[in-house]
Order: structure tokens, then sequence, then C-alpha cells
């Protein structure tokens, strides 16, 4: 697994849903408008 240092303001553990063709990832309201990284660190259920 690769390390990465990221600084923020906020952490959030969640779970990736199904959405659509695609999925998505829910935060808080008050996040509109911010920018946001999303790092993946387990492998995908089969």
């Amino acid at each position: 697994m690769a390390s990465f240092t990221i600084g923020g303001e906020e952490a959030l553990d969640r779970e990736v849903k199904p959405f659509g063709n695609s999925a998505h990832v829910t935060v808080p309201k008050r996040w509109l408008g911010s920018e946001v990284k999303v790092v993946r660190i387990s492998e995908p259920d089969e």
C-alpha cells in the first residue's frame, strides 16, 4: 500500500455506495464548495 501525507481541515471514513452507473461518497452539506481528495484504502469487493 502506498503512503500519503495530506493536510486538511477534517477527515471522514465512509463507504462508497452505488449510484446509477457510477458510485459516490456522501459528505456533510457544509462541505459544499470545498475542495476534497478521495483516497481508496482497500480493494473493492468482488
